[in-house]
């Protein structure tokens, strides 16, 4: 069983409209409503594949509710806690204006900007506030699961009141391979709990480790292997076995939303296998999520085209 973590859970809401005027009225072309958090975006590609999953994390309110509700629906296994604060609401505006009709290749878009102009603005709310006692009860309640699991994955922001060494704590509790996928003080701390891997962004990375070394210095720290996600540039591995690059054969255009999710799908899978082969399967999946409309799917077609593809060196 494949344990995914989400302490600041979400109800995830994506517009899709033409194009955006700021100072003016927008129409909505379509809207996507479903349960969110990178966590459940995780566990949402995983038993696409066919995986044992398992959703835990903290839910509250009638947010709370509702995301209980939509993973319910989506039959994905749940232990949540409930808390007393009411569970945040994430944003993304997607432009469709431009959107070729099939995702394929092409030229490489601007940091913020795809093919003809198509842009996707996120945002998110900053959450709850979780009283100790909460969190007491959380990782009581962790402790118990990740003692079953065959892996772990720790991802996404921190609600207010939990301390930014939550995912170290974690990490440190079972036997099994951790991932862990964080930013800023998060992903300082994560070494310290030793996890299997850690997974940045180049962003992320940079920001936590200004400079050159980032990958090195989270290895030294306890971390057995680091997979940064670049974007349309591939993934970089700094591993016990060597350091590895997988590389891209053209750029998928669509929704960014969720793309290190799927990725992070892709190294839960199959612990056994060879570092180029997991890497291979989470940079295709990483890339299908940008042609899927909505955080936690991915473009099937997309995934089997570009996966043989790729480039490992």
């Amino acid at each position: 069983m494949i344990l995914t973590v989400t302490l600041n859970m979400a109800l995830d809401v994506t517009y899709e409209v033409p194009s955006v005027d700021w100072d003016g009225v927008n129409r909505v072309g379509a809207v996507h409503r479903r349960a969110g958090g990178k966590g459940v975006n995780v566990a949402r590609v995983l038993a696409t594949f066919g995986r044992d999953v398992l959703v835990t994390g903290l839910v509250g309110g009638p947010t709370g509710r509702a995301i209980e509700d939509d993973l319910e629906a989506a039959g994905l296994r749940a232990a949540l806690c409930r808390i007393a604060g009411g569970s945040r609401t994430t944003l993304a505006v997607c432009e469709t204006a431009g959107t070729p009709t099939t995702p394929g290749r092409q030229e490489a878009p601007t940091p913020h900007e795809g093919a003809g102009g198509r842009r996707t603005a996120l945002f998110n709310e900053p959450g709850p506030h979780v009283t100790p006692d909460e969190l007491a009860g959380f990782v009581r309640r962790y402790t118990s699961l990740a003692r079953e699991a065959d892996v772990v994955v720790l991802s996404g922001s921190l609600p207010r009141g939990v301390p930014a060494d939550i995912y170290a704590t974690l990490a440190g509790i079972p036997d099994a391979p951790v991932i862990v996928d964080a930013d800023g003080d998060p992903l300082r701390h994560a070494p310290k709990g030793r996890p299997s891997v850690v997974k940045p962004n180049a962003e992320e990375l940079a920001r936590a480790f200004p400079g050159s070394g980032g990958a090195q210095e989270l290895r030294s720290q306890g971390a057995e292997a680091v997979v940064v996600s670049m974007g349309a540039d591939g993934l970089l591995a700094v591993t016990g076995e060597g350091t590895f690059r997988a590389r891209m054969p053209y750029t998928v255009v669509g929704n960014p939303t969720g793309a290190g999710d799927a990725l992070v799908a892709g190294l839960a899978m199959d612990q056994a296998r060879s570092w180029p082969d997991r890497l291979r399967t989470a940079a295709a999946l990483g890339a299908a999520a940008v042609a899927a409309p909505v955080a936690g799917a991915f473009d099937r077609d997309v995934y089997a085209d570009i996966h043989p593809q790729i480039v490992i060196t």
